[in-house]
């Protein structure tokens, strides 16, 4: 007799990683907005187009940032202390990569 084993092929992504990388954009969106707006006119010396680099280029490492966030799913759904230090932990990390992604949107024009 043979033993038979069950092979299931386990996805890297979550079913909710769309919602996770859509959402990390509108929040990533509504931040730089609010930045770019609230610069009004700017710095001649940035251009006339220097709005357009950080509206696109942040809300996209926002997406970024959301698919790291789903990535780490399985971490956060270990029982106990642990699992629960890992949820932490994600939450700080994307923080950071808002952060990030909010630095180098505005790098050249209001980071300086």
């Amino acid at each position: 007799m043979t033993q038979t084993e069950n092979l299931t092929r386990k996805s890297i992504f979550t079913p909710a990683l769309g919602k996770r990388m859509a959402v990390g954009a509108i929040i990533a969106l509504g931040v730089i907005s609010a930045f770019v707006i609230g610069a009004g006119s700017g710095n001649p010396s940035w251009g006339d187009y220097w709005r357009i680099k950080p509206l696109l280029l942040t809300p996209f490492l926002g997406a970024i940032v959301g698919l790291c966030y789903d990535v780490t799913e399985p971490l956060r759904k270990i029982k106990g202390w642990t699992g629960k230090v890992f949820l932490v932990l994600s939450f700080v990390g994307y923080f950071i990569g808002l952060w990030m992604s909010l630095v180098l949107g505005l790098a050249g024009t209001m980071w300086d």
